[in-house]
């Protein structure tokens, strides 16, 4: 009896973790007859109809719109629809493809849910300043939640494009310059969207865009060229994308750009060998807003050609230009594409829509009780709060902040007031009368021992037409119509006769974005005359810094005693800027995008190379690599940011300075909290690698770990270093680390850090 216990007790676990091994391999099998058996029924114009994606609501990212949309439903001749949300609407339409369909086959319906749904969190930027992953994994959490409670099941997010250039707008949507960070904040958003099970009814299909380096757009101007080495590409700019696959992401969006001289909607290397072949993706590529269409300016050939084109190349859905639903059948008739590449696109978007469980049941997504309940509600407005908190960025503070709560305050400055902008570019979904401005949340947070009063001081911009240009998506910008001069006498005369200047300075919502790429990146002259105004008075004046990218603020920076960067905090911005000022929160965000002293240092960005004549030093030298009329050192370097609390660093320790092969190594520091606040830090690890096949960054990120410390506390904060974290590719492509001496660098940014030597040998 007991020899047959123990036989039990062995064979039944083995067997249920064969079972485990195998029950996937029967879920596939199972969804490739069930999607063999309908596409053996589907007419090839059905086939071609899946591929096609269409806007049914106002457009987001382009001046094109669908027609005819609910026509073209009812003839199989649409495979999803974004920008409509509400089950009732996403309802009466599937409708139409359930019942009115000839085959029945359900319609994805997917928005651009970025930075949260209708609880908007900080614009992503923001986001990747908490450098906290379990925050922005919650985040991504809720807005799937929120988004499929609304009867969404597809989001075009995360967009993980590095860039080190924030003239580009949409520096705002992506995690900043460093692809170690930037592969951490794409598979916590994947998962955090897609959760372990996309046919749940609270679960999003992600997509990650934009694939690839569109964030490189020559001169910051979006939807420009982009020309980097394959070396480049696959070390710096490539790793978010694939983290982003490896993490599971269900569907990938095409960019605008070019790559290779080729448009990667039509870019088979790209879409295909790299992609497909060598990343291993299975699910669907889909192109962004007419992006197909673009490619005729892009050169390339009429409508048929570049549609044509862009099937080969492995791009499955195209989106709102339908290149695909007007010429592939003519393409195929004339030899230019074939069935199989028909029915390989045709397959992928089956298969997505077979995924999220709408051949099951095409309404699982249309949940009113759900809408109810579960969207812009208590909870996530609380955490929503909390998090945009921790990612604000103390950049200067000379014994200004925390602020006291007694006496007064003098809140001033264009966005103090200006709810509408305060969850920030790319939040389509937003209710933005349901935001909170800074006025509204500093006078609640204050209490009644704070008199809070408020005056405008100055428009953002002294240029009309460019505030215009910025008061769209529907946050509309008043123009104060009285002569700057008159502005800025009431919020002096208000300064004067208050304790404390808070100012809210810096851009409009809109500034950054999509289509929103700017040359000059210093406030704007009606802002600097105010802040010049306000620092006349010998009053104590903190910059609350709006902005969306970083900027060159190098002038404010020199005068003022103390600046936090808010970003867009998203729709509790106003609670949890006052949480941070008065000091019911330590900041303890950290700057994911370098900030340029002035737009002639861009790019800039830490992990730079070498070059054969380094400058020695900060002072000018002749012959050496330098600027005539300003450093080569940033305002802020990358990972930079201040708190109410000091934190010391120990020396690096490394448990052996010699490795061998597999061995791992560990470089430890010990960190203190000297100061008399509890506090957050971001302890930040580097990596050299000084000798080898291909020039090598100077710094690469390699690791952080983020620690809550009380006063008087200190922790041991340890690293494991393998070879893995060595690989880089050479200039063969070939991934690999190689042996020789290395320096490994941890500290509270990319630039104050302690180092430490060890050689590692094959």
């Amino acid at each position: 009896m007991k020899y047959k216990i123990a036989v039990c007790r062995f064979v039944l676990p083995v067997l249920l973790l064969l079972l485990i091994a195998i029950s996937p391999s029967f879920a596939q099998q199972k969804m490739n007859q069930f999607i063999t058996g309908l596409m053996a029924k589907m007419t090839v114009q059905e086939k071609i109809g899946q591929l096609n994606l269409v806007v049914g609501g106002e457009a987001t990212t382009g001046s094109v719109v669908s027609t005819g949309v609910e026509e073209k439903i009812k003839q199989g001749k649409v495979g999803g629809i974004f920008s409509v949300s509400t089950p009732q609407r996403i309802r009466r339409i599937q409708e139409l493809a359930v019942q009115q369909s000839r085959l029945k086959i359900p319609i994805i319906f997917g928005m651009d849910v970025i930075h949260g749904y209708r609880t908007i969190f900080p614009i992503p930027l923001g986001m990747a300043a908490s450098w906290d992953m379990q925050r922005i994994e919650e985040s991504a959490r809720i807005a799937a939640q929120e988004a499929t409670a609304d009867g969404l099941n597809w989001t075009f997010s995360p967009m993980v494009d590095i860039s080190r250039d924030p003239r580009w707008g949409r520096i705002s949507e992506g995690s900043g310059e460093d692809p170690f960070l930037g592969s951490a904040i794409a598979a916590a958003m994947v998962k955090g969207y897609q959760g372990k099970d996309l046919s749940a009814d609270n679960t999003l299909l992600a997509c990650v865009k934009h694939f690839a380096l569109y964030g490189a757009a020559e001169a910051g101007r979006d939807y420009h060229s982009v020309d980097m080495s394959r070396i480049k590409m696959f070390n710096e700019y490539l790793p978010p994308y694939k983290a982003a696959i490896d993490a599971g992401v269900g569907s990938v969006m095409s960019s605008f750009n070019d790559v290779d001289g080729i448009p990667a909607s039509g870019n088979k290397w790209l879409l295909t060998d790299v992609l497909r072949k060598q990343w291993g993706f299975k699910g669907l590529v889909v192109s962004d807003y007419t992006s197909v269409n673009e490619m005729i300016d892009h050169g390339l050939g009429d409508l048929k050609a570049v549609s044509a084109l862009s099937l080969k190349a492995g791009l499955d859905m195209d989106m709102v230009g339908e290149g695909f639903l007007t010429t592939l059948e003519a393409s195929l008739k004339e030899g230019k594409v074939t069935m199989a590449e028909i029915d390989r696109a045709c397959r992928l978007v089956l298969e997505a829509k077979y995924k999220l469980g709408l051949f099951d049941d095409p309404f699982r997504y249309c949940n009113d009780v759900r809408a109810q309940k579960e969207i812009f509600s208590e909870a996530h407005r609380k955490i929503a709060r909390a998090t945009a908190a921790r990612s604000f960025v103390l950049l200067k503070n000379e014994n200004v902040l925390p602020l006291a709560r007694k006496g007064s305050i003098a809140l001033v400055g264009p966005l103090a007031d200006a709810k509408e902008n305060m969850v920030g570019t790319w939040s389509v979904s937003a209710d933005v009368s349901k935001a909170t401005s800074l006025l509204a949340g500093l006078k609640e947070v204050a209490g009644t021992g704070v008199q809070v009063r408020y005056a405008k001081g100055a428009n953002v911009s002294e240029d009309a037409a460019l505030e215009a240009r910025t008061s769209v998506f529907g946050k509309p910008w008043q123009r104060d119509s009285r002569h700057p001069d008159t502005l800025i006498a009431e919020a002096v005369r208000l300064a004067k006769e208050s304790d404390v200047v808070v100012a809210a300075m810096g851009e409009l919502a809109e500034f950054t974005g999509e289509s929103s790429s700017r040359t000059d990146l210093n406030l704007p002259q009606s802002q600097k005359k105010l802040v010049d105004a306000l620092l006349a008075t010998g009053k104590p004046v903190v910059m609350v810094l709006f902005t969306g990218r970083p900027l060159t603020i190098t002038e404010e920076d020199q005068k003022l005693p103390a600046i936090l960067n808010v970003w867009f905090g998203g729709s509790e911005a106003g609670y949890a800027i006052s949480d941070v000022l008065f000091g019911d929160v330590n900041p303890s965000g950290k700057l994911p995008a370098t900030f340029p002293r002035n737009v002639g240092q861009i790019p800039i960005y830490h992990s730079y190379k070498n070059t054969g004549r380094p400058l020695v030093g900060d002072e000018f030298q002749k012959f050496r690599s330098n600027y005539l009329d300003v450093s080569n050192t940033p305002l802020y370097p990358f990972g930079y940011g201040l708190s109410y609390t000091k934190f010391e660093y120990s020396p690096v320790k490394l448990s052996k300075t010699s490795l061998k092969g597999a061995e791992k190594l560990m470089a430890s520091v010990t960190v203190t909290n000297s100061g008399k606040y509890a506090g957050e830090e971001v302890v930040q690890m580097y990596l050299r690698d000084i000798v080898a096949t291909n020039t090598r960054p100077l710094k690469e990120l390699k690791g952080f770990k983020k620690l809550l410390l009380q006063p008087g506390e200190s922790k041991e904060v340890s690293f494991e270093i393998t070879t893995n974290l060595l690989k880089f590719y050479d200039h063969n492509l070939r991934y690999d680390w190689e042996p020789g001496e290395f320096t490994v660098f941890i500290g509270t940014n990319s630039r104050d850090v302690s180092s430490a030597n060890f050689t590692w040998n094959r």
